[in-house]
């Protein structure tokens, strides 16, 4: 079973892209819902939301993800995921991230925050009442801040096909780097109507190595929201899909051909 956590995870010298506010591609109110399916069989649902906060006086947005089963697969698989993250409206960097699970029984609570100028997280696990401070890498995101950040850089819809776009993320106590590799451009057939979508393959790399997830494909829409449409996971017989299944309070027009 894919739960939230597990489908959304630069090189060390390659550079961030400078944001501004008013640069972000999404707006207070944003809202998502998607629906993760295998062929008819609905197995989850998963909501991102977005609006605007402040911490200590710092205009940030909080993201708040949602993800649990449903029907028939939540009375196999339990899945109850709360995914909070604050971040910067100026340079989206993280300041606050908060990871609540419980996935079949396997259960996390954990606080993490940032502090940049120090390359340092504080990481309270409220479970084992352990709290601890880690190195990150230079403008490290966390698992949601990431998801915004990749959708606000300009450069993705520069790129050619088999070019990456990469960051530097923090997961888990750990540093990775993460990256997307551009396969070009593509029509799906949604419920929406059809969507021109820039397709990518994600790439994960922990330690000295890159490990390519080829049997994993996202399609994010052409346009200027940029927002997943699918994310699919191929697997032996079938795939495991995620769908865009709602949105509203999108800051640009949803480019769709009915």
């Amino acid at each position: 079973m894919i739960s939230f956590g597990s489908w959304c995870q630069m090189d060390l010298d390659t550079a961030e892209a400078s944001l501004e506010s008013d640069q972000n591609v999404f707006k207070d109110g944003e809202w998502f819902q998607f629906r993760i399916h295998y062929g008819f069989f609905n197995a989850s649902y998963v909501t991102l939301s977005l609006e605007a906060d402040t911490i200590n006086k710092v205009p940030v947005f909080h993201a708040k993800g949602y993800g649990t089963t449903t029907g028939l697969a939540r009375l196999l698989y339990k899945v109850e995921d709360y995914y909070d993250s604050y971040f910067s409206q100026e340079n989206g960097l993280p300041l606050w991230f908060i990871r609540n699970i419980n996935e079949g029984g396997y259960t996390k609570d954990l606080e993490i925050r940032f502090d940049h100028e120090k390359e340092i997280a504080k990481i309270n696990d409220k479970k084992k009442n352990k709290q601890q401070e880690i190195k990150v890498n230079p403008n490290a995101h966390d698992l949601i801040s990431a998801f915004y950040h990749l959708r606000n850089i300009n450069d993705t819809s520069a790129m050619k096909v088999g070019e990456s776009v990469e960051i530097n993320m923090f997961f888990d106590a750990e540093n990775y780097l993460f990256k997307l590799k551009y396969l070009g451009v593509e029509t799906l057939n949604t419920k929406f109507g059809k969507v021109r979508c820039r397709k990518y393959i994600p790439y994960v790399q922990s330690g000295r190595v890159f490990k390519e997830q080829e049997s994993v494909t996202l399609w994010v829409s052409d346009d200027q929201n940029k927002i997943p449409i699918r994310f699919q996971a191929d697997l032996a017989v079938g795939a495991i899909k995620c769908d865009l299944e709602n949105f509203k309070n999108l800051k640009h027009p949803f480019e769709i051909k009915l």
